[in-house]
């Protein structure tokens, strides 16, 4: 391991002060405890040597001397000396990330198997999958753009929505992926992270050329471009898996617009690449977004130096070791007594959760660590801050505790969290309630306002529902026969008329969910 020693230093200099009793020590002890020159001015010279009982020939190292280096070594351990920089345990270290998904008519195109908007959006839910502990957002874009989730660490929010994506949800077909970029970028602006916008498209409108490169430049995002299909084009496919025909009865193409887009890209400086059946376009968006996130908080990062200290533990223990010697041990029994009982009455709360790392690792480190990994319940279980036990009780789907956790915090983000809990206990009016705190709190805070719109809409959905079912004694059990959006009979069991219905809905027919929502948008509904 090599050491710069320009950039050598200690973090904590006025410890090194110990070194000066650490010196002085040996002098101090050795001269008291000579008997020599307590008798010399009492006592002639030439008979002391034989009035002396005991030792005539002294020990090299005594119990001072290595009671000095321990001293020495501490003082230089506890110093903190670094001469190298690290990255912060707790920085943000992934970009936040909103994928701009095209649903035009030509995305049924069966160039690539089984369909465009079927392989785009597995790469959607592939990419949510790969970025653990990071926000991942989706836009839907034709003629007009819609926003289907915010950037959301919850990747049970993009499965729920992202399979009943299809061009039929959109009220006019259409390649507008200005419209889809100024969404993404309004998602994105408060965020004080390098984000990263990702385009799934296979054309583009070139009239709206000048309006998405204005919004483009002055982003301070990245975009980046996968392009979805082959130069041949193919033939569209109907939901159902029949060919498109048109009026003639001739089959629908759907064209690939690879000069459009490589206008585009070039006009606005966006790495394009093209939709791969393997993960290589994943991680060259994974790689991409880290890059630039890392490239534009390297001005921000305050830097943080590793400690190395702790290497000093060795030779302290060795010397330790070496003090258990006869005529040493009973000496240093009671220092040891002493320093054990002191460190039991300091650690007691925590002696029970003590692991081999915690020599190593903070709890928080240990934490992030098995967050980062996926192992959230055991992350949870480490966590000493309160913002991140609760993330990740959140995701480990351990929402009482969760609530708990959250509830003892006072921030707008702790309260957006509370929203999110209570909506998966199903309490839909205290997440409202949650959710008005944190934007009161916090008024630009885009997720908490587009979960409660959210939440809002299924309430409403639930209450009409209510409204037409048949009144039912609270412990009447009603069996009832409901169609989903698939033609599919679909029994549900043991419910009364308003519970669990938003969960109906979004678990039989999220397609409608999203076509009414979408319709409403772009003007085009009630």
């Amino acid at each position: 391991m090599a050491i710069d020693l320009t950039a050598f230093h200690f973090l904590r200099p006025m410890w090194l002060l110990l070194l000066i009793p650490a010196a002085l020590l040996p002098f101090v002890w050795l001269r008291r405890n000579d008997v020599r020159a307590r008798w010399r001015n009492l006592i002639a010279p030439q008979l002391l040597d034989h009035l002396i009982v005991g030792e005539t020939t002294r020990r090299r190292v005594q119990p001072v001397h290595t009671l000095s280096a321990l001293i020495a070594l501490g003082a230089i351990a506890v110093a903190g000396p670094t001469w190298q920089q690290e990255r912060p345990p707790f920085d943000q270290d992934k970009a936040p990330l909103v994928v701009v998904l095209e649903l035009a008519r030509s995305m049924d195109a069966a160039d690539i198997a089984p369909t465009r908007i079927e392989r785009a959006k597995q790469k959607v839910l592939d990419l949510s999958a790969a970025r653990k502990g990071a926000r991942t957002g989706l836009v839907v874009f034709a003629s007009s753009a819609h926003l289907v989730v915010p950037p959301t660490e919850d990747p049970a929010m993009l499965e729920l929505y992202v399979p009943a994506l299809a061009p039929e949800l959109m009220p006019r077909d259409g390649r507008n992926a200005a419209a889809g970029l100024a969404i993404a970028e309004r998602m994105l602006q408060k965020d004080e992270a390098a984000g990263t916008i990702v385009f799934m498209s296979d054309g583009f409108d070139e009239s709206r050329t000048d309006e998405f490169v204005r919004i483009a430049k002055a982003s301070k995002h990245q975009l980046l471009w996968l392009a979805v299909g082959t130069e041949n084009g193919g033939a569209i496919r109907k939901p159902n898996g029949e060919l498109a025909t048109d009026e003639a009865g001739r089959p629908v193409t759907g064209a690939f617009d690879a000069p459009a887009i490589r206008k585009i890209t070039q006009a606005a400086s966006i790495p394009l690449a093209s939709m791969r059946s393997d993960d290589e376009d994943i991680e060259w968006i994974q790689r991409r977004a880290q890059v630039y996130l890392e490239a534009a908080q390297e001005e921000k990062i305050v830097p943080r130096w590793k400690e190395t200290g702790y290497w000093l533990i060795v030779p302290i223990l060795v010397i330790a070791l070496y003090c258990f010697r006869r005529g040493w041990t009973v000496k240093w029994l009671p220092v040891l007594l002493i320093a054990c009982g002191a460190m039991g009455v300091q650690n007691e709360v925590r002696a029970a959760s003590f692991e081999w790392l915690d020599l190593f690792a903070t709890h928080d480190q240990q934490g992030r660590w098995r967050f980062d990994h996926g192992d959230y319940k055991r992350a949870a279980q480490r966590f000493d801050d309160p913002m991140w036990k609760g993330r990740a009780q959140y995701l480990a789907g351990d929402y009482a505790d969760a609530l708990d956790t959250f509830s003892r915090m006072d921030t707008a983000e702790a309260d957006f969290y509370i929203g999110n809990t209570l909506a998966h206990l199903k309490d839909y009016e205290g997440a409202l309630k949650a959710y008005d705190n944190a934007l009161a709190r916090r008024a630009d805070f885009a997720d908490a306002r587009a979960n409660r719109e959210l939440v809002q809409k299924l309430i409403k959905d639930q209450k009409d529902e209510g409204d037409e079912s048949t009144t039912l004694k609270p412990d009447q059990v009603d069996i009832q026969k409901k169609k989903s959006n698939e033609g599919k009979q679909v029994l549900v069991q043991g419910q009364r008329p308003s519970e669990e219905a938003w969960m109906r809905n979004l678990n039989t027919s999220p397609a409608a969910f999203l076509h009414l929502r979408f319709a409403q948008e772009a003007g085009g509904g009630p």
